[in-house]
């Protein structure tokens, strides 16, 4: 979320930057936040007020008590009793203001870094590099459904009679390679230095508000119901979460992690016929990376962390190519991002 003080010193870049994510829906939320936040100013300040009053005339109590003029102690008293009142009042307006503030901010998009591409969709996103070299092979290739069916590898019509369509049953063989495919990537990230952690499946509506816009959450998350809880879509939220309300030591930093997850979505929408099997499902399973560092070095370790994904694609002798995100199809609360997709010779692309 952008901070509330560089949007009040700097509207016109947070105006622009909205207008580079093609949003323009949102622009009106600029000046919305800006009156918000200068009433919410105002209210703070006369709070300020009536608590220095307050501890004035409180402070003269005594004094009056100890003189013996009981009256004009009482009078004060009276006054005293106003001005708690008021507060109540005004505290309850600041509140008000603040989490109206936080509720717009929060659909505002963070500012995109200055190298992203300007382009409505990921139809824009700028290819930036190939490895490897993609192979077609001279006979036809079977879907994955297929091939694991023949290994008795999968069985989807009895996830279908438990669960519904978006689910499956792994066994056998398949399974197992499953398994060795993340303990593979697990053991690929400690050997890069990271440690491994295997977080909570679930997490509070607070820390969910923290990783992601409010429309990202809906489409994607499951709530527990009369729970404030969440099943998580990916780890790395339960990872940030690790680090909410935290002052975290300097001389610690960097944060380099990397966790196991089960995650869940709903993965609202229609997707093509090349999608189906097990692309696109509700449960999948996850080896993420997760890097807590200063801000001047945020930077170098994105370019570390696209560049594992890509060594371990190439590890496994998969072609892959990044792609530089553009700004339609970045995330709001992304500043920049890069996919790594793997060449895949059935559909191939």
């Amino acid at each position: 979320m952008i901070d509330i003080k560089f949007l009040r010193e700097n509207p016109d870049i947070v105006r622009e930057n909205i207008k580079k994510k093609f949003q323009d829906h949102k622009l009106p939320l600029v000046d919305e936040v800006l009156e918000l936040d200068e009433k919410n100013r105002k209210i703070k300040l006369h709070g300020d007020d009536l608590r220095m009053n307050r501890n004035n005339l409180s402070s003269k109590i005594g004094m009056l008590m100890r003189e013996g003029k009981k009256d004009e102690a009482e009078d004060i008293k009276k006054q005293v009793t106003n001005i708690n009142e008021e507060l109540v009042s005004n505290e309850k307006l600041e509140l008000e203001y603040s989490e109206k503030i936080k509720e717009i901010m929060m659909k505002i998009p963070n500012i995109i870094h200055e190298s992203v591409p300007i382009g409505k969709s990921d139809l824009e996103n700028v290819e930036v590099q190939k490895y490897g070299e993609p192979i077609v092979p001279s006979y036809e290739i079977p879907y994955h459904t297929e091939i694991m069916e023949s290994l008795c590898g999968i069985d989807l019509d009895s996830a279908r009679r438990v669960a519904g369509n978006g689910f499956y049953y792994l066994m056998g063989d398949v399974a197992r390679l499953h398994s060795s495919i993340l303990s593979y990537a697990r053991d690929f990230m400690i050997n890069k230095g990271f440690t491994y952690c295997v977080p909570p499946f679930m997490i509070r509506s607070d820390v969910v508000t923290g990783v992601m816009s409010f429309e990202e959450m809906d489409a994607m998350m499951y709530k527990i119901e009369g729970e404030d809880l969440y099943l998580i879509g990916t780890s790395e939220h339960s990872m940030i979460g690790k680090f909410k309300n935290q002052i975290l030591p300097k001389n610690e930093l960097p944060y380099t992690m990397t966790s196991y997850s089960p995650c869940f979505r709903k993965e609202k929408g229609a997707h093509g016929i090349e999608e189906r099997g097990v692309y696109r499902i509700h449960q999948f399973e996850k080896q993420e990376m997760i890097v807590v560092c200063e801000p001047q070095d945020s930077y170098m370790w994105y370019d570390k962390l696209w560049s594992y994904t890509v060594e371990l694609f190439r590890s496994l002798d998969i072609p892959v190519r990044t792609l530089e995100c553009c700004s339609g199809d970045l995330a709001d609360l992304k500043a920049k991002s890069v996919d790594v997709e793997a060449w895949s010779p059935r559909q191939q692309k």
